[in-house]
């Protein structure tokens, strides 16, 4: 049972297996219920399970966040959202490392054995392998930012909404995130004519890092009328910031992107040459969810929706 959003970090650390997920869902139903708020499970694509909390036709804003576990790797998922050159040569790196990892394992068994085929379906096993446990492996124990972060910012600016206000905005817990953003895409299929407006402010990973950004997708840069009421709540709070990246190159990978007027919201620290990074999520090094993020974001969603 929760009686405040930082709960799910105690209470759902994991929320992966099946029976992980329900309990999580029974929560958060019983939770937003309590406050006084509508609460549906759709169900999707691929077992998909999303988590909608309040009216999703008639909303003007949906704040959402993906609610799935990652599987454990045993490198970071290295993003770095405003460096191509950077972003590019780790994924090269990494699928190097994977090459190097299977090749040694088909050379091995072609010494032991002198079998050319045997060695090579040895080499795309493994190869193919690793790609699959990093993908749908064992649960990250550790994910206090990717992906409790977000969760815990949805809830905290559930909780926060001013009952008069609650008509504008409609909060949505993504499924399946982590297997390709499927349960947004299951999301955005079920509701196409009222998410063609509908601006969708999707936090992931906001929980690590002095450096909030926002990233809106490319029809929403080009819509200043959208735009403003979103740069408006941007500013600097001491030694964090929360920034609006409407001007040059940027990437985020997250569930906005299957929305027309989506804004990616995450944390970063920055480096000299890198830029703004985000280095340990899917890794048992993500322990990180500072309160001060969630707060600074909750306080700027509420008044951003009740402008």
């Amino acid at each position: 049972m929760l009686t405040t959003p930082m709960d799910v970090l105690e209470q759902f650390p994991i929320r992966k297996s099946k029976k992980q997920k329900q309990a999580f869902r029974d929560a958060v139903q019983a939770y937003a219920q309590s406050l006084g708020y509508s609460v549906t499970v759709e169900k999707g694509s691929m077992g998909v399970h999303n988590i909608v909390m309040g009216d999703p036709n008639s909303a003007k804003y949906l704040v959402t966040a993906h609610y799935d576990t990652p599987a454990c790797m045993i490198v970071p998922n290295f993003i770095t959202p405003t460096n191509p050159l950077i972003f590019l040569l780790y994924q090269v790196l990494l699928v190097g490392l994977l090459f190097l990892i299977s090749g040694a394992a088909g050379f091995a068994v072609d010494l032991l054995t002198d079998n050319f085929l045997l060695s090579f379906w040895t080499w795309y096993i493994v190869y193919f392998g690793a790609l699959v446990l990093m993908m749908f492996g064992p649960a990250n124990r550790h994910n206090a930012n990717d992906n409790t972060s977000g969760v815990v910012t949805v809830l905290e600016t559930l909780t926060s909404m001013p009952e008069n206000q609650r008509g504008k905005v409609c909060f949505v817990l993504f499924d399946l995130e982590e297997a390709g953003l499927i349960g947004s895409a299951s999301y955005r299929k079920a509701h196409k004519a009222a998410t063609e407006k509908q601006i969708v402010l999707n936090l992931d990973c906001v929980g690590d890092g002095n450096e909030i950004i926002l990233f809106p997708t490319a029809k929403l840069k080009k819509d200043k009328e959208k735009l403003i009421p979103i740069a408006k709540v941007c500013g600097y709070f001491g030694e964090k910031s929360l920034l609006l990246r409407h001007k040059g190159f940027s990437v985020y990978p997250s569930d906005q992107k299957n929305f027309p007027y989506g804004v990616g919201i995450a944390a970063f620290r920055r480096a000299k040459f890198i830029g703004p990074y985000c280095d340990r999520i899917h890794t048992n090094r993500d322990t990180i969810l500072e309160t001060t993020n969630v707060n600074i974001l909750r306080a700027a969603i509420v008044s951003l929706i009740c402008q």
